[in-house]
């Protein structure tokens, strides 16, 4: 099981926008082939940051969503949004409740 976790900063004021396009990816990987999670979550700290937690059988499948023209387009629509590079990191899934292994 693969995991991954994104940290993305908005421009000021574009935090909601971004969230709503990272919310559509999350309705469109939702139906792809080894898709077990991809959860938005606002940081209550920071206004500017939008989280993404990850969830996948492989990274090969992770690496699949990211060649589907779909997602490709939303991605190309938030990179204006983003107050710079994202930060994050890849994950081994050991297992705890959710993780539906």
């Amino acid at each position: 099981m693969y995991a991954m976790t994104g940290h993305l900063s908005a421009q000021p004021g574009k935090r909601a926008e971004l969230a709503s396009i990272l919310l559509r990816a999350s309705a469109l990987v939702a139906n792809m082939p080894g898709c077990h999670a991809y959860i938005i979550l606002e940081d209550l700290k920071d206004e500017k940051i939008v989280s993404v937690f990850e969830m996948w059988a492989d990274k090969e499948s992770h690496d699949a969503s990211l060649r589907d023209e779909r997602v490709r387009a939303l991605i190309a629509e938030a990179m204006p949004l983003l107050a710079g590079a994202p930060s994050g990191s890849e994950l081994k899934v050991l297992g705890g409740h959710g993780a539906n292994m």
